[in-house]
């Protein structure tokens, strides 16, 4: 488990970004996996996040996750709602004690919010996808809708693919040169001729400034690269594994 000393430093909130390891499942999802759309055993999903809930002081029924689609959706949430009733979204603000909110990723990255002030968190599945459509920034003005201000606002970014992890093909920078310029900065050349390494975390960070966020912390893992405590979907597609398990990162506001 993983925590920035930006949401440390809040005393009403718990946070963690957790690893792979401390749950029960095996194989391919060995051994946290908190995904309910993998193809892992769903009894031990379902004790890996009972696990999680633990971790973060909330009971399981207080632990929820969106059905993770890549949008630019943010929803609130007042009351906890089963698995099986999650919304199609990607991130989650709350002002309610005890509400735990979850994102899963496997290279994608996740980013916690808060503001101490007025008492409200938030949650965000920001990959190359959500984080250009503005998911970021959706959660920044759901959490203003709730009384937050932007300038006192903190988020962390959780560990996701490294630059060096992240090779993407030709036709890949020309949407996000076309956005804003400075994104040239986050394209570097890769070793295959007309190929490019994309610096996900600085993009999720730029935007993050561009939306006023007052503080903003990185993790510098890289989950491609750190097999024994990430999920990554790039690894195992190269491997040809046919399936992932997902990692959860949590945030709670304390009464």
């Amino acid at each position: 488990m993983i925590t920035l000393g930006a949401l440390n430093d809040i005393t009403h909130i718990r946070h963690a970004f957790f690893t792979r390891n401390g749950g029960v499942s095996t194989g391919l999802y060995t051994s946290l996996n908190c995904g309910l759309g993998s193809k892992d055993d769903p009894a031990a999903v379902r004790e890996n996040r009972a696990r999680a809930a633990t971790r973060m002081e909330v009971t399981p029924d207080s632990l929820v996750t969106c059905y993770q689609i890549h949008s630019p959706t943010c929803v609130v949430v007042d009351t906890p709602w089963t698995p099986d009733a999650s919304p199609q979204a990607d991130a989650m603000v709350t002002n309610k004690p005890g509400v735990a909110l979850g994102i899963l990723t496997a290279d994608c990255a996740p980013v916690l919010f808060a503001d101490t002030k007025a008492r409200v968190i938030g949650a965000a599945h920001a990959g190359w996808k959500g984080a250009k459509g503005g998911v970021l920034e959706a959660t920044v003005a759901r959490m203003v809708e709730l009384g937050a201000s932007p300038n006192r606002i903190v988020a962390c970014i959780g560990p996701c693919i490294a630059q060096r992890s992240y090779e993407v093909g030709p036709e890949f920078p020309a949407p996000f040169l076309a956005e804003d310029e400075r994104n040239r900065d986050y394209f570097a050349p890769a070793r295959r001729a007309g190929h490019f390494l994309f610096d996900l975390p600085a993009y999720v960070t730029r935007r993050l400034g561009d939306a006023g966020v007052a503080m903003i912390q990185r993790c510098p893992n890289d989950t491609v690269a750190e097999e024994d405590r990430f999920f990554s979907y790039r690894r195992s597609c190269l491997r040809g594994e046919g399936d992932y398990g997902r990692g959860l990162s949590a945030i709670v506001l304390q009464s």
